[in-house]
């Protein structure tokens, strides 16, 4: 593997659509990156020796928690969960959702606000009817984005 490259992929893997699993998997073997899939329930291993799974306690951010105690600047965050993302980006690290979406310093700040917006909303009383289905759409933008990250870190 490139020194360049990241050291590793963390992906928030309860809510981790399982076709984006599957593309990292492929990746991990591919480029040979060690893929760390953290969840509170049991994940059976993937036959990749670079994809490990991580299991920790039940609970509110305990997974979320594990993965910033344990992400290094330059590793790979997968995750859909903004609050992970912000402290992720604020780490040195890159975070990516399962549908493409890059949060970055100059981006998370507003994805924080609108997201908070809407849970307020939400506990008000507003139905605001939650993300669309994940799709196909979703799935290309998440590959040809992760295609890039790796891409860009394989050229430092």
């Amino acid at each position: 593997m490139n020194k360049a490259l990241a050291e590793k992929i963390w992906v928030d893997a309860d809510a981790c659509p399982i076709v984006i699993k599957d593309i990292l998997i492929r990746v991990a073997d591919r480029i040979q990156i060690n893929v760390i899939l953290v969840a509170n329930q049991y994940i059976q291993k993937p036959p990749s020796q670079f994809v490990s799974c991580l299991q920790v306690d039940q609970g509110f951010d305990v997974a979320d928690n594990e993965i910033v105690s344990r992400v290094s600047p330059g590793d790979i965050v997968i995750t859909s969960d903004i609050p992970l993302a912000a402290e992720v980006v604020e780490k040195n690290a890159t975070a990516l959702s399962p549908r493409g979406e890059l949060h970055t310093r100059h981006n998370i700040k507003a994805r924080l606000n609108m997201r908070d917006f809407m849970d307020t909303m939400r506990g008000s009383g507003v139905q605001s009817g939650g993300p669309p289905p994940f799709s196909h759409k979703d799935r290309q933008a998440f590959a040809n984005h992760l295609d890039r990250i790796l891409a860009k870190l394989s050229d430092k």
